[in-house]
């Protein structure tokens, strides 16, 4: 049990990394991007290409943000200079990525046993490592968020019109949005092959769905607990999404039903969510009680991303 534990800790923490790339398209620009599901493992075969070449574990994961940050570059220019809707832009650039991957090491598997990886032999260091790179990436983004740039990307999720009223040009925030999302998405790859020991051209199949599920449970625990901040539920719901995963691998659930599992688990919060007794009160004063005059005025900013 306590193996499974930490097993589930460890991989949450690399899980929390993608969660909070995920948490800026969904939670903040609101902007369905299945091109996540091409960035992470492109960042893995991009280190794994570094690596095996001779370079420094620290250059492969330097290069792995760059191939997160293009892919992004490439779902925002083929939205906003196409005009091709966010969900159709996202499903090109992965389609796209599933070759450019397969040409960086010209096969679909790369074994990573004998290259520099961040995890040792233990454990418990393993997770101390993993948590030392998760707080420090959870303490750029917020300090990020309280930038100028930062601001005016939240503002852009929030209310275009505003951001395009202040001179403004709407799309270069969510360009900026879409390559810091993927780049993290990509660094969590990396890490996740160095995990792992090998970058695999399938890795990414269904990243999105952990992702959504991480912030959605993150979101649903802490749902009245105001000052915790957007990005601190993402990695709290990393973590509560892979102990449920785990527990179920525990108690005997065969691991080829784990999509069906990280599938259920996300139609359980969402159903949650709308049908809680809380969730209808509030939309039934919501509709009962908000003036007519109200309707159509745009949301305000998230203070607590």
């Amino acid at each position: 049990m306590l193996s499974m534990f930490l097993i589930s800790l460890e991989q949450g923490l690399i899980f929390a990394v993608l969660a909070l790339g995920v948490y800026i398209t969904y939670k903040i620009l609101d902007f369905p991007d299945l091109s996540v599901e091409g960035s992470f493992p492109a960042g893995a075969f991009a280190f794994a290409k570094l690596v095996t070449s001779g370079a420094s574990l620290w250059i492969g994961l330097l290069g792995s943000l760059l191939i997160g940050a293009m892919t992004g570059l490439i779902t925002s220019l083929i939205f906003s200079r196409l005009r091709i809707k966010p969900l159709l832009s996202g499903i090109l650039t992965l389609t796209l990525m599933y070759s450019v991957n397969l040409r960086i090491n010209a096969k679909s598997n790369v074994p990573l046993f004998s290259t520099p990886t961040l995890f040792q032999g233990d454990t418990l260091i393993n997770i101390g490592i993993l948590a030392l790179i998760v707080l420090v990436l959870k303490l750029l983004m917020d300090r990020f968020f309280r930038s100028q740039i930062g601001y005016m990307l939240l503002a852009t999720g929030d209310n275009e019109v505003l951001v395009a009223g202040l001179g403004e040009h709407v799309d270069k925030y969510k360009m900026i949005g879409l390559m810091i999302s993927n780049a993290l998405v990509a660094l969590s790859g990396a890490i996740m092959a160095q995990n792992v020991r090998f970058a695999d051209i399938n890795m990414g199949n269904s990243i999105i769905v952990i992702a959504l599920a991480s912030i959605i449970i993150g979101d649903t625990f802490m749902r009245n607990t105001r000052k915790v901040r957007g990005t601190s539920r993402a990695i709290y719901g990393a973590l509560i999404y892979k102990m449920i995963g785990g527990a179920a691998l525990y108690l005997g659930l065969a691991p080829t039903d784990l999509k069906a599992v990280n599938a259920l688990i996300v139609i359980a919060f969402i159903a949650y969510n709308q049908w809680s007794p809380s969730a209808w009160w509030k939309r039934f004063r919501e509709k009962q009680f908000r003036p007519e005059s109200s309707k159509g005025v745009p949301r305000a900013a998230d203070s607590s991303s």
